[in-house]
């Protein structure tokens, strides 16, 4: 088996990297992020409060998401072009929190990491998740490059967008991830850390690729 896994806060381009990575050597990309973005989509169509763990475990139940040609799915739903809004992004970082989220979700991840060979992405991937994986990496990236990388996202799919706004927003959900009490953001201790700052998108697909072809599994 190889398996990879790919943590960092949110705008370093995980998810591109991550994706573009897995289709280069030819492995299956899982992104985590989008399962807890569908849960907080659910919750705020049904009217849940994310922070009301009973309800959130009550609307849990039958809910089910699954990976198709990198396409994630909600109940049978193509949700993954539903889920990248800021509304979207601060709701997961609430809803993550919980435990009873947390685990069914890690129980689905798992189970892919184990009878496939995957890219998998996410904040705690390395640390919780698969912490056996056969490659680590952590990657991240100066807050105003990333605000203004997710500013330019938006903009470019005709969304309208705030950087200050996106800024606060990103530092904040920095602070949820990396603060909460059940596997918080962080760097495992045998991860590849990379800043990708100053890389373009190609220059850090590359890092990444021979980075998981180094390890002798690719």
């Amino acid at each position: 088996m190889l398996r990879v896994a790919i943590d960092g806060p949110g705008g370093t381009g995980k998810s591109t990297i991550a994706k573009a990575a897995a289709e280069r050597l030819g492995l299956e990309y899982i992104d985590t992020g989008a399962m807890y973005r569908s849960i907080a989509l659910k919750s705020i169509r049904n009217g849940v409060d994310a922070e009301n763990e009973p309800e959130v475990v009550k609307m849990l139940e039958g809910t089910t998401i699954d990976f198709n040609d990198n396409r994630v799915y909600l109940d049978g739903e193509d949700v993954s072009g539903l889920i990248r809004t800021n509304e979207i992004s601060m709701t997961a970082s609430t809803i993550s929190k919980l435990g009873p989220v947390r685990a069914k979700l890690d129980e689905v991840s798992r189970h892919i990491a184990s009878v496939k060979n995957v890219v998998m992405e996410g904040r705690d991937i390395g640390t919780a998740v698969i912490p056996d994986a056969e490659v680590k990496i952590f990657m991240t990236a100066d807050p105003n490059v990333r605000a203004k990388r997710r500013y330019e996202q938006l903009l470019a799919q005709g969304k309208p967008a705030d950087i200050c706004r996106i800024r606060e927003e990103i530092e904040k959900r920095d602070y949820q991830d990396s603060h909460r009490e059940i596997n918080p953001l962080k760097q495992a201790d045998d991860a590849i850390f990379m800043d990708t700052t100053e890389m373009s998108i190609e220059e850090n697909i590359e890092a990444v690729c021979e980075a998981i072809e180094s390890s002798g599994r690719a």
